[in-house]
């Protein structure tokens, strides 16, 4: 048995303000059912199960590009804006983080008994991943969020994320069911550490339930294993540099927001008058949703899409982001009715970019463009989680008397 990727990011504390959490559950809700609708819900189990693209998504959806709550954060938006549409959609999340997590087994079971699935089986597989990386990968991190992405057919994800609080890092595991060979293989008793590369003997009693169900892990080569997981391991600045993006792809898509016969062309598929930056954030949600994997390997290329909650690279562009949120919206629901010009050209939104990206290859200036979005910042609506914060009073002088003092 073997992840399909892992993640190391800085731990940050704070919530998610509310007014970006709903739009985070809007906006993540309408890139997964672009994926489903167009690729199908296999196709978005693994990219769920792939540490790059998901970090890209939590990008584009004005979380921190790079910190340990974009999980949290990710997860929790998606359970809440897909579940209430799980039937139609054919696709559950269950789990969650702490509390939420000791109810997957119920809401798995439950889950099951509606789809036709075995319900004990899935409870045995959420408990076995949750075992291997919390008990038989001596790394560290304690696991304290477990997510189940379930498909209505029995295929399924699973994103978990553990603390390690003395090195003050947050380590995010992906699972996806085409990558597990079977559970009921004999018994084993060791599987890779992907960071040494050396063989664990799995005699801690803490790893027995593991040991009763490891998979045929130990027959491969931990060489060839290694190298098939993806790992992303996020440096510890927050703010975004120049070495923490692909210049050329965002100078495409920079690029694209002024090029007249491009956007005239994306605005008529589309059926709607998109001005330079909308058209600039709409790019990157379209790679989110059609970008094949091997270009999310700079995911903090995608916080420019929409900024990020602690104002980088940027305060989050409200007026750019609700209308994000629109044009991918009308564009799903019009595809319900049959009409699929405007899904169709995100897709054409996305192969514009790279076509730009390709013929010319303009090169992104990193710094200005930040500093270009800080300026217009405010004409966009932009705000962040320090804007929330209550002013404090000025204090009074010795001499001032307030009525409530007596």
């Amino acid at each position: 048995m073997k992840r399909s990727g892992f993640a190391d990011l800085p731990l940050h504390g704070g919530r998610v303000p509310a007014w970006l959490a709903s739009r985070m559950t809007t906006l993540g809700t309408a890139i997964v059912e672009s994926v489903i609708i167009h690729y199908g819900r296999s196709a978005l189990l693994s990219r769920l199960s792939d540490p790059f693209w998901f970090q890209a998504l939590g990008s584009v959806m004005g979380m921190d590009w790079h910190s340990s709550g974009i999980t949290t954060s990710v997860m929790g938006a998606l359970k809440k804006g897909l579940n209430p549409r799980a039937h139609e959609l054919g696709l559950y999340v269950c789990g969650g983080r702490g509390r939420h997590s000791r109810n997957t087994p119920a809401e798995l079971r439950a889950i099951a008994a509606r789809a036709s699935l075995d319900g004990d089986a899935l409870v045995r597989t959420s408990r076995l991943t949750a075992r291997v990386d919390n008990n038989a990968i001596a790394d560290g991190f304690q696991i304290y969020l477990h997510s189940f992405v379930l498909a209505a057919d029995g295929e399924w994800a699973i994103v978990q994320q553990g603390m390690n609080e003395a090195n003050r890092l947050a380590r995010r595991y992906h699972w996806h069911s085409a990558s597990v060979r079977d559970f009921t293989a004999d018994p084993h008793a060791a599987i890779v550490g992907e960071h040494t590369g050396t063989i664990m003997n799995l005699v801690d009693r803490r790893a027995r339930p593991a040991q009763d169900a490891l998979l045929t892990i130990a027959r491969d080569d931990p060489a060839r294993t290694i190298a098939e997981v993806r790992r992303l391991e996020m440096p510890a600045h927050h703010d975004v540099r120049p070495a923490d993006v692909n210049e050329k792809r965002l100078g495409a898509v920079l690029a694209l927001a002024h090029e007249r016969d491009l956007r005239d062309f994306a605005s008529f598929l589309l059926l709607e008058q998109l001005g330079p930056r909308t058209l600039q954030s709409l790019a990157l949600v379209a790679e989110v949703v059609h970008g094949a994997p091997t270009r999310f390997d700079d995911p903090a290329r995608f916080s420019f899409a929409h900024g990020g909650k602690d104002g980088h690279p940027f305060p989050v562009p409200l007026t750019v982001y609700d209308q994000s949120i629109s044009v991918l919206r009308r564009a799903i629901d019009s595809a319900k009715l049959g009409h699929s010009d405007k899904l169709d050209g995100m897709a054409r939104l996305d192969k514009f970019a790279r076509a730009i990206e390709a013929r010319r290859g303009p090169e992104a200036d990193v710094d200005a463009t930040i500093a270009h979005e800080r300026t217009i910042s405010p004409s966009l609506g932009g705000r962040t989680v320090m804007d929330d914060r209550a002013r404090r009073p000025a204090p009074r002088s010795r001499g001032q008397l307030n009525l409530f003092d007596r």
